[in-house]
């Protein structure tokens, strides 16, 4: 009971992330989180894939996405537009506490979170049947990001999926340029079972192999890295248990670049079925 008492008097906790003090909401600043959740929540946004010696501030709910999140190397695909060509939102137009937002893409007024919706009915792209709200790599100065296979690339995220109608893409590896193929190498699924599903693409002709490689409930929260490394490792760790898979070489000749938010992976007439999902993290990393 003592024990009890002192976490719900605290107001602020302190985590140390990268050798770095972050000041750590608490849990009931921050609806449904525990409070072990809301310092990994700390820690997470407080960095932004920075390497400034402060850490960057914690997610605030009065700024748009791009005031707690490191935008300059995304740009943002919505479902809207005109048919097989969805509206883009370039990395400029997102960045900063004024930066870009709208239904689709928000802060949630509650934690922060940097907030995907997908409904099945949306503008998608010319290869695809199903909506998304998605961000896609870029590099800072504007260009298309676009890396070989070799080397070490990682797409880290803490997030949950506040709702879905049956799965939504939560991260992708894409196949860039090297080839006509517009296939993803590896997709990440969260299924309405709670169950979160590695999609590996065979080839780059198609056909993809499914592991299934663990389950959080509905609207809890959880974290996963997605990466290759060596150029040939498919590198997946899902709130902390890792698992390898290997690259196929017909994949060799492709580069590569990460995509993640909600895209939707069922489609209706319906504007108000979907997949709405909230990140608490995203960075990503190459060397």
């Amino acid at each position: 009971m003592r024990m009890r008492t002192l976490l719900i008097s605290l107001t602020t906790a302190t985590a140390t992330a990268a050798g770095l003090a972050l000041a750590v909401p608490t849990a009931s600043a921050m609806p449904g989180v525990t409070a072990a959740t809301a310092a990994e929540r700390a820690v997470t946004l407080g960095a932004q894939g920075s390497s400034n010696a402060d850490a960057g501030p914690l997610a605030s709910p009065a700024v748009a996405p791009g005031g707690n999140f490191d935008l300059s190397v995304w740009e943002l695909q919505e479902p809207v537009g005109s048919p097989g060509s969805p509206t883009t939102i370039p990395s400029s137009r997102l960045q900063g506490a004024n930066g870009f937002q709208d239904s689709y893409f928000y802060t949630d007024s509650r934690d922060g979170a940097m907030t995907f919706w997908a409904p099945e009915k949306g503008v998608t792209t010319p290869n695809s049947n199903y909506a998304r709200s998605e961000l896609r790599e870029m590099n800072r100065d504007g260009s298309p990001a676009d890396w070989s296979l070799s080397g070490t690339h990682r797409l880290n995220a803490t997030l949950r999926v506040v709702s879905v109608t049956d799965h939504v893409c939560v991260g992708q590896i894409h196949l860039g340029t090297g080839g006509s193929s517009t296939k993803p190498l590896v997709e990440l699924y969260y299924r309405a079972s709670g169950d979160i599903v590695l999609g590996t693409e065979n080839s780059p002709s198609g056909g993809q192999t499914t592991h299934t490689v663990g389950h959080v409930p509905v609207g809890q929260t959880w974290s996963y890295t997605i990466g290759v490394s060596g150029g040939h490792t498919i590198d997946l760790t899902v709130n902390g248990s890792t698992t390898h898979y290997a690259v196929p070489s017909s994949f060799n000749s492709y580069k590569q670049y990460f995509k993640a938010g909600s895209y939707n992976q069922s489609s209706s007439n319906s504007t108000t079925k979907g997949a709405r999902v909230a990140f608490y993290a995203l960075t990503v990393s190459h060397s």
